[in-house]
């Protein structure tokens, strides 16, 4: 077992959750002599316990505000030295330099600092720890002898171990804090090298490649022109190992890039069985768009795509007639809701034959549980915030700078910021001669918001906050012209499509294509515009006495 007893500790913690009932057991539980600094002793102290401090082992204060304390030969030395190599061994009674077997250490909360929308460049700078990272790795690095903390949920792991093992811990144990210490200082200095990178970035105008498309904005928005990184770094912690990737054949794992998990790595889930790589896809997906709206808004996902949108009044009706858009493709589906499910809107969603096979949401009120759990046995329930987006309907954390949005490719990967783009009337030019009235320009917004989240190319087809249908993924424009609006007949929506609203994710390189839409019944279309021939379409738009509103930007999604 290689056990190796703890005599001595030296304990300093920038979060003081559980140090003082750590502390604690291990003087009187295992007679262990704690060293520590500044503000840890003096919690120690007040709790009544005996502790040395730093100084009284390297003989020089603390000094320079605190920046150099542990930073000395007698705390490295007592972290690095062999206890088995006897050269080791007379240097440090040479020295007067007693072995440390246990290190416990979280380090300043640079993350959290930096992460403030308040946080100053010198205060972030001030919360990077130095004398901490350095003494995990020492320790990390001589776990066969050390033993070596990072967080505050280590505790009673180790306390499990000192009990088992007659104040001792096991080799296996110290590797694998020794990783897990490793995994922390990685993930520490990755944070501060893309802050500076951030801080020290300038936005320059748009290079002299910049593709110049007619209609769109000349030039690049500073909001969406980040400088990228020389050298762009990150950590991945994995949350779970999956079952499988998108096929059985493939094997598949869900990783966070943040220290503070967010997103789905931070849903909690509350029923049903394990998550697949699909289903968080999907579930992914999902989450995006509703977060898009700011009123009670469902979405079914199929795939990659919404099969089914709406907002209403409230959620149960959103749900309904989302779920109703294609209820055939829902089933099976991925359903997220921007609000709280409540008791009414689990009735709605438990009704009929419906199977679904995830369901999220911010939260879920009891009431709503105990609905939903009978209904379905292997149903995901998952409770998880909202992400940020250009609707502004949500404030968790995900949307602000450094985000990247990463594809992988062969050799290498691909990397943007995402697209928060919602929609802004006041960017939108109307082009055709007939306005659009209050009630278009609602559905205008819906179908935009909705189009931005299917598969180019794309083709949404709303009415009254309700998606009817979506051509999605295509390699033609007027291919998925003609699959949204067969689709929209199809589902029961055929009445519907004199009050429709088309959407499309990017211009219409012919008339062939909104002529296609008019001729269903479709009386306003929105569009980025920027063809050579626009004006073939302004021109039928106008002949149809139909609405043609230009948004100057496209939602392209691959």
């Amino acid at each position: 077992m290689d056990l190796v007893p703890v005599r001595r500790a030296l304990l300093s913690v920038s979060d003081k959750t559980g140090l003082a009932e750590l502390a604690a057991a291990l003087v009187r539980e295992f007679s262990v002599e704690v060293v520590s600094t500044g503000g840890t002793a003096r919690v120690l102290r007040a709790a009544g316990l005996p502790v040395r401090d730093v100084a009284e082992l390297t003989g020089w204060p603390e000094m320079l505000d605190g920046r150099v304390k542990t930073l000395h030969p007698a705390i490295h030395g007592a972290l690095l030295g062999l206890r088995d190599d006897p050269a080791h061994r007379q240097a440090m009674q040479a020295h007067h330099i007693a072995p440390l077997d246990l290190l416990v250490v979280n380090l300043y909360p640079f993350e959290q600092v930096s992460a403030r929308a308040d946080s100053t460049f010198a205060e972030a700078i001030e919360n990077i720890d130095i004398g901490g990272p350095a003494m995990i790795r020492s320790a990390a690095k001589n776990h066969r002898s050390v033993t070596v903390l990072t967080a505050v949920t280590q505790y009673p792991a180790l306390l499990e171990r000192l009990r088992r093992h007659g104040g001792c811990t096991d080799g296996p144990f110290r590797l694998q804090l020794a990783r897990e210490a490793f995994d922390r200082t990685a993930r520490y200095d990755t944070a501060i090298q893309a802050y500076l990178e951030r801080k020290s970035a300038t936005r320059p105008g748009p290079p002299a490649h910049w593709p110049a498309e007619p209609g769109l904005a000349a030039e690049a928005p500073a909001d969406a022109a980040p400088i990228f990184p020389p050298l762009l770094t990150t950590v991945l912690r994995r949350i779970q190992t999956l079952r499988y990737g998108e096929n059985p054949h493939q094997a598949g794992a869900f990783y966070s890039d943040r220290a503070t998990p967010t997103g789905l790595a931070a849903a909690r889930q509350l029923h049903g069985k394990e998550l697949s790589w699909i289903n968080l896809w999907d579930a992914d997906a999902a989450l995006r768009l509703v977060a898009e709206f700011t009123r009670p808004a469902a979405a079914v996902i199929k795939h990659g795509n919404p099969c089914g949108c709406a907002e209403a009044e409230s959620l149960a009706a959103a749900f309904d007639r989302a779920y109703a858009g294609d209820a055939a493709a829902a089933f099976g589906g991925i359903v997220a809701l921007n609000r709280p499910v409540d008791a009414p809107a689990a009735r709605h969603l438990i009704s009929g034959q419906r199977f679904l096979e995830v369901i999220l949401a911010p939260d879920f009120a009891p009431a709503a549980l105990d609905l939903l759990r009978p209904r379905w046995k292997d149903c995901r329930l998952l409770a998880v915030a909202l992400p940020a987006t250009a609707a502004g309907s949500a404030a968790a954390p995900g949307g602000g700078p450094g985000e990247w949005s990463i594809r992988s490719i062969s050799g290498g990967v691909l990397v943007q910021q995402p697209d928060h783009r919602g929609f802004d009337r006041a960017r939108c030019r109307v082009v055709s001669q007939r306005q659009p009235s209050a009630a278009q320009w609602d559905d205008l917004r819906f179908a935009w918001l909705v189009c931005k989240h299917v598969q180019s190319n794309a083709i949404v087809l709303a009415a009254q906050g309700q998606l009817l249908a979506a051509g999605a993924g295509q390699m033609s424009r007027l291919t998925s012209c003609r699959l949204a609006v067969d689709l929209a007949r199809r589902n029961g929506h055929g009445a519907s499509l004199p009050e429709a609203v088309a959407a499309s994710d990017a211009f219409f390189p012919f008339a062939d294509a909104p002529e296609l839409l008019l001729a269903a019944g479709v009386r306003a279309i929105i569009q980025p515009g920027g063809s050579k021939k626009d004006q073939d379409t302004i021109d039928l738009c106008n002949r149809r006495e139909a609405v043609l509103v230009f948004t100057g930007e496209r939602h392209f999604r691959h």
